[in-house]
């Protein structure tokens, strides 16, 4: 129910000062689609709510030459495909928005969260409760038969507390309505604006004129109501932007590049071109697809797989943009320029998805449009109705004002927020955050749950798992060779090393210098002889042996290239993830894998949880097109993943969960986050939003039902001002009432699973 936010456009106009890109700019940063047909994306933080995009769409598709055009409301963006034919000039593009109020520059990063705009909404609604509840108490003295001059005194006092109030507050509503109206345009806020004018200006004139009665509680009470909803919207879609903006903040501003006689010069992201070599350093990120051709480093594919342990880089091995360079230095030749590469890629295809999300905002918003034209013929009618009729046009007047204020859509306004203030409130107190305001309708509509494997299924963390001896007998007595393992761990920030330092129990032996070899391992020198703890390869100075299917994970400890044992590692499966699968095939729900991981990895948890349905060794755009494929064949999917490169395709999917350990991009795309281990956070979310959605419905019912007795009471004239607005507050309040039907114990949801036995616990070594 949202409408344009108030003033967005006038600032925007200001910020860009009112130039719009020229031919020139929009023909070199247009995306040539091949056959004459090229792509120019727009940036345009004005769009707000479904009128806006019906808007644009309808302006943009009536002109020569253009395809299509699209607006994303998430990313504000505007997609138009344009053929360029002799005659035609982009420039007409930006410029028929411009004409329509909505100011456009070149796409250049995702619009982020406007705190400002929420902050100024939350303070509004602070201001305008507090005045109406003081107006409330003096109009209570006026009721209870107050003198005329102690009334008049009232009525004053009102007047004067409404009246900064009706600027303050009623701004947000003002500045839109008049953006809208100078453009040709109207939307919900123009009979909003015109009621709490018109009420507050009749009750000055009844004040000036010792009039018995007065409305300004009704002008301030009105905004109350109205300002809550327009805040809880706009928090529910700023948070929906953030998984885009973040992702934009992985790619670096630049790198340093390598020039042909040696030296280095940084150069912005944007001027890199392919075949540029560019040095990357431990602890930067590519800022560019690349191909490695000189050095050797562990790095973090996570973003582009999913999987937590690092990967070894050597010459020819290709990176993706955003990709982590964790331990050693490399020099890369750039593939593919920044608007090209992976990271580009991937946020294209969560504004993609989000685009199609988006639809099922713009029903609730076309169905609003109706509202204005249809609440302006209705005060018309009666104002123009009750004038001739008898001929008192300050009643008439009255009756206008009555039915402006009795269809303000306070009641359907909030018949969904409210809902999902408390179902989000209910579903937190079980550690699970909503992030999306219509997550948890879509989530009770899904049929078909798609699970990531590392990170969501499992914990995301390997742990030891088996120990066994091997080399040389009696070199090493108990838990020695343990304890050196653990020793030479701990000075790798590795996953694995982390795990096996973190399993011993006990002190270990003090090494000198130990070196870490990038992708390889450990290695320390020693009067025993040279220790190497590492993969089989490394720590043996064999050949790397090829994957034998496990799907455990495996180091090496040698003295002097003979192996003395050998440590395995395994993730582990969340808690009650057995349980979670089992009751989402009881209630007929569908449970599919998706995984980046190897196919052994995949099937032993798919095998440990029933699952028939399974697939490995899948990109990010395997995943989203995975999903979109469900999509197609009419599924509503709820994906449930933790990695960034989980995050198209949680954005792809009806509806999305992440676990807390997610990274910051999987979190941010996903509508629902579990803050607990326990997977039963999936089954409890859908259920409450199952509950959360029958309510819904029922508030819809009851704010139609009250539109539908109290429409034609005030049209007939039995209603004043004062009786609109309560009805209106009534109508809200009952709302909100039945909303709270919701509220309630919470169940106890799994939060570690059994502990493991201590790796000391294990078999000692022969």
């Amino acid at each position: 129910m949202s409408c344009c936010a108030p003033g967005t456009e006038g600032a925007i106009e200001a910020a860009s000062g009112g130039t719009l890109p020229s031919s020139e700019e929009m023909r070199l940063a247009a995306r040539d689609l091949g056959e004459g047909l090229r792509q120019s994306d727009l940036s345009v933080p004005g769009v707000h709510c479904g009128a806006c995009i019906t808007t644009i769409e309808g302006v943009l598709s009536g002109m020569p030459s253009i395809e299509s055009a699209r607006v994303n409301l998430t990313a504000r963006r505007v997609s138009v495909r344009w053929r360029d034919v002799e005659g035609f000039d982009p420039q007409t593009i930006p410029a028929a928005m411009a004409r329509t109020g909505y100011a456009a520059h070149l796409f250049t990063a995702p619009i982020a969260a406007d705190d400002a705009l929420r902050n100024e909404l939350i303070r509004a609604v602070a201001v305008s409760g507090f005045a109406a509840m003081n107006i409330m108490l003096l109009s209570v003295s006026v009721w209870s038969g107050a003198e005329a001059s102690t009334r008049d005194l009232f009525h004053w006092i009102s007047a004067l507390i409404a009246g900064p109030v009706l600027i303050y507050a009623g701004r947000f509503f003002f500045r839109s309505a008049w953006g809208a109206l100078k453009h040709g345009r109207t939307n919900m806020d123009v009979p909003i604006s015109l009621a709490v004018t018109l009420s507050y200006f009749v009750s000055l004139w009844e004040t000036i004129h010792h009039g018995e009665h007065a409305w300004f509680d009704a002008t301030v009470t009105l905004l109350f109501f109205l300002l809550i909803g327009r805040t809880l919207d706009h928090v529910m879609r700023d948070r929906a932007r953030s998984a885009i903006t973040s992702l934009a903040r992985l790619s670096p501003r630049g790198a340093m590049v390598v020039k042909d006689d040696g030296g280095r010069e940084y150069r912005p992201v944007e001027e890199i071109a392919v075949g540029d070599r560019l040095s990357v350093a431990a602890g930067e990120r590519l800022a560019v697809d690349a191909r490695v051709i000189a050095g050797m480093s562990d790095v973090d594919r996570s973003l582009v797989s999913g999987e937590s342990a690092p990967v070894t880089a050597k010459p020819g091995s290709m990176l993706e943009a955003g990709v982590m360079n964790l331990t050693g230095a490399l020099v890369v030749e750039a593939v593919a320029v920044a608007r090209d590469s992976f990271l580009a890629e991937v946020i294209g295809l969560m504004e993609a998805a989000e685009g199609g999300r988006a639809r099922y905002r713009r029903i609730a918003d076309r169905a609003a449009s109706y509202y204005s034209p249809v609440v302006h013929l209705l005060a018309l009618i009666s104002f123009l109705s009750w004038g001739f009729a008898d001929g008192d046009w300050k009643h008439a007047m009255l009756v206008a004002v009555a039915v402006l204020i009795i269809t303000c859509p306070c009641a359907l306004g909030l018949a969904v927020p409210v809902v999902q203030v408390v179902a989000a409130g209910r579903l937190f107190a079980s550690g699970i955050m909503v992030k999306d305001g219509s997550a948890m309708e879509r989530l009770a509509e899904i049929d078909a749950v798609v699970f990531d494997k590392t990170g969501t299924l499992t914990m995301g963390a390997p742990r030891l798992i088996g120990r066994e001896a091997a080399g040389r007998p009696g070199t090493l007595k108990g838990d020695q060779a343990f304890a050196v393992a653990a020793a030479l761990a701990a000075h790798s920030r590795h996953p694995l090393s982390a795990a096996l330092a973190a399993a011993h129990v006990g002190p270990v032996p003090q090494f000198g210098p130990v070196t870490e070899i990038p992708g390889r391992g450990l290695e320390a020198v020693t009067p025993e002889g040279t220790w190497r703890l590492g993969n089989r390869a490394f720590a043996c100075s064999g050949d790397e042996p090829a994957d034998d299917g496990s799907s455990a994970s495996e180091v090496v400890l040698s003295l002097d290239g003979a192996v003395i044992e050998t440590f395995r590692f395994e993730d582990r499966l969340r808690p009650a993830a057995r349980e979670t699968v089992a009751r989402l095939r009881k209630d007929g729900i569908e449970v599919d894998i998706l995984s980046g991981d190897r196919a052994a990895a995949v099937e032993r948890v798919a095998a440990q949880l029933g699952v028939s349905r399974w697939r490995a060794g899948l990109a990010p755009r395997d995943k989203t097109e995975a999903v979109r494929e469900s999509a197609a064949a009419g599924a509503r999917v709820l994906m449930v993943g933790d990695g960034i490169n989980d995050a198209p395709a949680l954005s792809a999917a009806h509806v999305s969960m992440a676990p807390a350990t997610a990274a910051d991009i999987g979190r941010q795309a996903a509508d629902l986050v579990f803050l607990r281990d326990g997977l039963d956070a999936v089954s409890f979310a859908i259920e409450t939003s199952k509950r959360a959605g029958r309510l819904i419905r029922q508030n819809f019912a009851l704010a139609i039902g009250y539109n539908v007795i109290a429409v034609p009471v005030a049209i007939l004239g039995h209603a004043t001002p004062l009786i609109a607005a309560v009805a209106m507050s009534t109508s809200s309040i009952i709302v909100v009432a039945n909303s709270l039907r919701l509220r309630g114990p919470t169940p106890a949801l799994r939060q570690d699973a059994a502990a493991p036995k201590p790796a000391s616990g294990m078999a000692s070594p022969a």
